[in-house]
């Protein structure tokens, strides 16, 4: 029995196009909106696709999320070496698929695929060293440090929905999975953001609390959502 709809992956195979090379193609306008459904194309629709046109679209096969962080790294002029803390990570990279600077061509949650030439054009942004800069991860201990307070006073500010944690990583422990935490990573500019959003807070008092002492924080009670 013939297919009579196609998703985005059962198209490309019909194609004989790599399924990236259909997603950036779909995301450019070369490739109408879906017509049989909101996510599947007719048989007819997928027939009248230019295959060539969507190779052509992207010549060379996409990269991975790390391979992107790479280059721009090396844009920067501080490439990332392997058994070296990077100068660029993932992370970032995905923040800038948040932003809209790149698309991600992947299906997968564990990682990301991009167009080279993408990526090509984000690394000659005369402002890319500011934004690597905003998007750079902080852990807690490090978010607590940047603004001076102790780990407990941070750990409020989470809970008070005054920053949050748009990706997390796994850290292991030794060898085992049993020693595996997962650990919440913050943008550079979040935590930035979060003293001249809260002027209300005395910072001065906030960062001069003694270990040991309840946090000034730990009374305050989460803003109520918005409707």
């Amino acid at each position: 029995m013939r297919r009579t709809e196609y998703d985005a992956s059962q198209a490309a195979r019909r194609l004989k196009v790599p399924v990236a090379a259909f997603r950036w193609a779909r995301l450019t306008g070369l490739i109408p909106d879906p017509d049989a459904s909101s996510w599947q194309w007719s048989r007819a629709a997928v027939e009248a696709l230019d295959a060539d046109a969507i190779r052509a679209a992207m010549p060379c096969p996409p990269i991975g999320g790390g391979a992107a962080a790479g280059r721009i790294a090396d844009a920067l002029g501080t490439p990332n070496v392997i058994g070296e803390k990077a100068s660029v990570t993932a992370f970032v990279v995905r923040r800038f698929v948040d932003r809209g600077l790149l698309v991600d061509l992947s299906a997968n949650p564990e990682g990301t695929l991009h167009h080279p030439g993408q990526v090509a054009e984000v690394c000659r942004r005369a402002d890319m060293a500011d934004l690597v800069a905003a998007d750079t991860p902080l852990g807690p201990d490090q978010a607590a440090a940047r603004l001076g307070v102790r780990r407990v006073e941070f750990d409020h500010m989470v809970r008070l929905g005054w920053v949050r944690s748009p990706q997390s990583i796994e850290v292991r422990f030794g060898t085992g999975r049993a020693g595996a935490v997962d650990v919440a990573l913050y943008t550079t500019a979040s935590v930035d953001a979060i003293v001249p959003d809260h002027a209300e807070v005395d910072w001065e008092q906030l960062r001069a609390v003694g270990k040991g002492r309840r946090s000034p924080l730990a009374s305050l009670r989460p803003a109520p959502a918005a409707a």
